[in-house]
């Protein structure tokens, strides 16, 4: 920003915003000659041609401490800023959320008996735990860009895109949902109190205006105010890698499945089918075959072994060796698209394959890599090799169709 060049922004006019005339009317109070004043007012409309959105006090102060893993001068992007306003009102959604499904007569417990949750659960949890202690570590090394991106992954990602889609089946009034629906109302609240706590210092005014809203349990000793309460801190006993690790192969499923779906039926519910080839994972997605299908829109989930026919009409998409999905479509299967998506996975997975193979022959590999290394670059390349052969299962398929 240069005062010669009239392209100053003051911080009022993006915490309040400001049309582009109004902005211009500051750069004729201004000292600039006639010559400056007229290259700074073809600046500003290019820059800000409809003006600045109103961001708010807290979205601008977030952006700024998430610049700063740049240098002292750094590429100020207005609409990053306003996005971060519209984060807000996500946040201000999924308190709205959670006060509906609480209930005005709900006490949050004085400790979490997790080990009786459901796995959705028990997941938020543990990558809440994760991410409090990522925001702690950055802290306490001053990156505070490294801060903000772990609050931002787990508020947006996780808690909003994941576990809140993924608990709304428990609140139908089901019978059968009631163990399931208590401990959500119960983790909703822990990750609500403890995330808001988290994000407090970066975002001050919504998260005092938002914690107020939230019940307290009747054994603490509630404070005045979120700024004076306890800052989180990891909770060991909420750390659970098994229950990640089965997460992040059910978010891969939902991922492929939601790429099915035309772009012409995005509203549309249909049959989807997941291919298990071993038990290990048949049981992880039996598991999780109610989030799956939450998560993923479908209208039912059917789990399929390597001995079930291939489901009639449907596109399909490999997730790992051991999964593949297929969603039933409308009409017919148009199988040139199918075959140009399974084109792409084979470059993709034989661009991996002739990485790693070129890697593993290249002179001093055995001599230089350890033992363990050696033997996992093996691993990843025979799992390579397997997912290339269900790509050509899966086009020979295809072909048996037309």
């Amino acid at each position: 920003m240069s005062k010669s060049l009239g392209n100053v922004i003051d911080p009022i006019d993006v915490i309040n915003g400001i049309t582009l005339e109004g902005l211009q009317k500051k750069l004729e109070q201004g000292n600039l000659d006639q010559g400056e004043l007229e290259k700074a007012k073809e600046g500003q409309k290019k820059d800000f041609p409809d003006g600045i959105p109103e961001c708010g006090t807290d979205a601008l102060r977030f952006a700024l401490i998430s610049y700063t893993s740049q240098s002292d001068k750094i590429n100020l992007d207005i609409k990053r800023v306003h996005g971060y306003r519209q984060w807000c009102n996500k946040l201000w959604n999924a308190i709205r959320f959670a006060m509906i499904k609480l209930g005005d007569q709900y006490t949050p417990p004085a400790t979490l008996a997790v080990h009786t949750m459901p796995p959705i659960c028990k997941w938020i949890l543990s990558v809440l735990s994760k991410a409090v202690g990522k925001t702690v570590s950055s802290l306490e090394a001053y990156k505070f860009s490294d801060a903000t991106s772990s609050i931002y992954f787990w508020w947006q990602y996780q808690l909003c895109d994941v576990f809140i889609e993924a608990i709304k089946p428990y609140f139908n009034g089901s019978e059968e949902f009631e163990s399931a629906r208590g401990a959500s109302r119960d983790t909703l609240w822990a990750c609500l109190d403890t995330g808001l706590r988290l994000l407090h210092p970066f975002m001050p005014y919504i998260t005092e205006e938002l914690w107020q809203r939230l019940p307290q349990p009747k054994e603490a000793c509630r404070k005045d105010s979120i700024m004076i309460s306890e800052y989180p801190s990891a909770v060991q006993e909420w750390a659970n890698d098994k229950v990640e690790n089965e997460m992040e192969i059910v978010l891969d499923a939902v991922s492929k499945l939601r790429s099915l779906r035309p772009p012409t039926d995005i509203q549309l519910r249909s049959p989807s089918f997941v291919l298990c080839r071993n038990l290990e994972i048949a049981a992880t997605v039996w598991c999780y075959q109610a989030q799956i299908a939450t998560l993923a829109s479908v209208s039912s989930l059917k789990i399929l072994t390597e001995d079930d026919p291939t489901p009639p009409d449907c596109a399909t998409n490999i997730v790992n060796k051991d999964l593949a999905v297929y969603l039933q479509l409308r009409g017919a299967l148009d199988t040139e698209a199918e075959h140009e998506k399974l084109r792409k996975k084979r470059e993709e997975v034989q661009k991996q394959y002739d990485t790693l193979s070129q890697k593993m022959s290249a002179s001093g590999y055995r001599e230089k890599a350890p033992q363990s290394k050696q033997d996992d670059d093996m691993k990843k390349l025979a799992t390579l090799l397997e997912e290339l052969e269900i790509i050509s299962e899966a086009e020979s398929k295809l072909d048996a169709k037309n």
